[in-house]
């Protein structure tokens, strides 16, 4: 399968896997920058934040238990599960946090817009707020995806 006939057929899974969902989630990283029609490089998973009263309703009926995430220095969450039933692995995540200047803050996203993209719609972060994390993150894939979200992207200025 394609690179693009795999997110497409990925992206349509998480949907209907999302479906039981009552609380607000998102796409996020790479296949968010995707979403937001910039090409940020081979989208290798699909990322989804979800709201963890939703853990159960998502999670069971894929077959997956909740389960504590671990940190890597940089991210962390409270529950981190990858699943990989799609094409793409789909890595789900409640309670994200980063570490900043050697604090942890939970990732509280503020801004939801659906995008459409596979004959679904999919929620992100609006462009400037997923351009504002990814420069939080702070690693060089990051900061060139969210240059590419920038309000002049890949363009010059006029």
């Amino acid at each position: 399968m394609n690179p693009d006939d795999a997110l497409r057929e990925t992206l349509r899974l998480v949907v209907r896997a999302m479906s039981p969902a009552r609380h607000d989630w998102w796409i996020v990283a790479s296949a968010a920058c995707r979403l937001h029609g910039i090409d940020p490089g081979p989208v290798r998973d699909v990322d989804v934040l979800l709201d963890e009263r939703d853990l159960g309703a998502v999670l069971v009926p894929l077959g997956l238990s909740p389960a504590p995430g671990t940190s890597d220095g940089l991210f962390r969450s409270r529950c981190f599960v990858s699943w990989d039933a799609a094409p793409l692995t789909v890595e789900f995540f409640a309670g994200f946090e980063l570490c900043e200047a050697g604090q942890w803050s939970e990732v509280r996203l503020q801004t939801r817009e659906w995008r459409s993209f596979a004959g679904v719609e999919l929620p992100v972060p609006e462009r400037r707020e997923l351009a504002t994390l990814l420069r939080r993150f702070g690693r060089s894939k990051d900061l060139a995806r969210a240059k590419l979200l920038s309000p002049s992207g890949p363009f010059p200025s006029r």
